[in-house]
């Protein structure tokens, strides 16, 4: 499929599966979001804290999943968004991203979306308001 045009209720969009969560992932993220909770970058701290070993930030994984809409900022963009978080994200965890189509209106596209790990389990799921219009800036 090349656009969103297309796509009818029930149908997916293009899954993407990202590399595994690396350390240097968690620790860009903290930089540049400003999260330097040690629980994502330090595994002693997070045995402290009575982790297994360091997660991945609940943002980092919610802000990969707007990767799937990436292919279409020609025709829209994401207006609403909103997830629940349902498992942790651990390193080198294969995190794939999903969303289907819900509903389509003449303006806005809804969207069910999840991101599960490699045994399948979601570790976040939501929903994504896609609108068709552009809002343009008066000459």
């Amino acid at each position: 499929m090349t656009g969103l045009k297309g796509l009818q209720v029930g149908e997916s969009l293009e899954a993407i599966t990202l590399p595994p969560v690396s350390r240097l992932d968690l620790i860009k993220y903290a930089g540049a979001s400003g999260d330097y909770n040690p629980i994502h970058t330090i595994d002693e701290e997070a045995e402290k804290a009575g982790l297994p070993g360091i997660i991945a930030h609940g943002m980092w994984t919610m802000g990969n999943l707007a990767k799937l809409f990436t292919p279409y900022f020609e025709e829209g963009f994401i207006q609403d968004y909103s997830i629940r978080f349902k498992g942790m994200v651990f390193l080198n965890d294969v995190i794939t991203l999903h969303a289907v189509l819900d509903e389509q209106g003449e303006e806005e596209l809804s969207f069910s979306v999840r991101a599960a790990n490699q045994d399948g389990r979601d570790v976040i799921k939501g929903n994504v308001v896609f609108c068709k219009r552009f809002i343009t800036a008066a000459t």
